[in-house]
């Protein structure tokens, strides 16, 4: 592991901490306990829900969708979601394990990397979507005095720059092609026929819009629900809460969470945007913070599992591959 990677999840989690502390680390942790284990349990049992939406958003960027194929996709959902709560990883290295999971059960290379990107393309527009729509709420709730609205505006600039850097990303996935194959064949000419064959499936997967906009569909769905089980959360802690009001905190919170991608699991980032935005749709910071300290629990208790069944099949295939000379 790098020293930058291991400084940066120490300050954050010294931040998540200090955030704790100065907020009520009693009035915190009471909250969280009135959970209770069937609670917890239920909130763990929602979020394994929520990744069969998130499993079929991908799958359903496959030439042909089958059961079989929605079981591959869902566990690799599953596992990049775990590889991005747990291990000392960015969200890109979640990506990365949970493309190697899918490859593990036999999906093309090509395939699975291809719809990968295309993936993470539909995921990102239909939070930008969804954060938008958190703005305006939050713009139509929020008192009028100058922090709120210098909160808004930079959410505001926030959204811009991210439509704009999706619409970058998916022109040089539409178009872009040839000059990243040129710079394959000059760079890693190994490489290039690999690259070729992932290009040539990705313009495969962007000829059928039906299939991308059902992915974002689905995605803009995966959104809505992740918002219900933090309403969940708030009423298993005692705290009634209008369903738009989390709607839109939790809009703002992910939007926060993505700005933090380099940081791992965004140790400090999220109980940040917990603190700070929280006030603003009427429920106390200690009780925002206790919500994270719910989805940070819950995300260790399926994603250490998780990670612990994908390792033992790396291992099997270690086992069965022959051996060389």
């Amino acid at each position: 592991m790098k020293l930058r990677v291991v400084i940066v999840a120490l300050l954050g989690l010294a931040l998540a901490v200090y955030l704790v502390a100065y907020t009520g680390i009693g009035a915190v942790f009471s909250a969280v306990v009135a959970v209770g284990w069937g609670g917890f349990a239920l909130l763990c049992l929602y979020a394994l829900g929520l990744c069969i939406i998130l499993g079929s958003a991908w799958c359903v960027l496959l030439p042909e969708s089958s059961l079989a194929n929605l079981r591959i996709f869902v566990w690799a959902r599953m596992v990049r979601e775990a590889a991005t709560d747990v291990l000392p990883f960015s969200q890109l290295g979640g990506i990365v394990l949970g493309a190697r999971a899918a490859i593990l059960h036999g999906v093309s290379e090509p395939l699975v990397y291809a719809s990968t990107i295309v993936d993470i393309t539909s995921e990102m527009l239909a939070q930008i979507a969804y954060v938008a729509l958190g703005v305006l709420l939050l713009y139509l709730r929020a008192p009028p005095n100058s922090s709120a609205q210098s909160l808004i505006k930079a959410l505001l600039i926030g959204v811009v720059c991210a439509a704009a850097a999706a619409g970058v990303f998916l022109a040089l996935q539409r178009h872009g092609h040839r000059v990243i194959e040129k710079f394959a064949a000059r760079i890693l000419p190994a490489a290039l026929q690999r690259t070729m064959a992932v290009s040539t499936t990705l313009r495969s997967i962007y000829r059928s819009r039906a299939k991308v906009g059902a992915s974002i569909v689905l995605h803009s769905i995966g959104w809505i629900l992740s918002a219900v089980g933090v309403w969940i959360a708030f009423r298993l802690i005692g705290q009634r809460v209008e369903l738009k009001s989390v709607f839109a905190l939790e809009s703002l919170v992910s939007a926060i969470r993505s700005t933090a991608v380099f940081i791992p699991h965004a140790l400090g980032a999220q109980e940040a945007a917990y603190t700070v935005l929280s006030p603003f749709f009427g429920v106390g910071a200690e009780f925002g913070l206790a919500v994270s300290v719910l989805k940070r629990a819950r995300d260790l208790a399926l994603g250490i599992p998780i990670l612990l069944i994908w390792q033992a099949i790396e291992g099997q295939r270690a086992r069965s591959r022959p051996a060389v000379g």
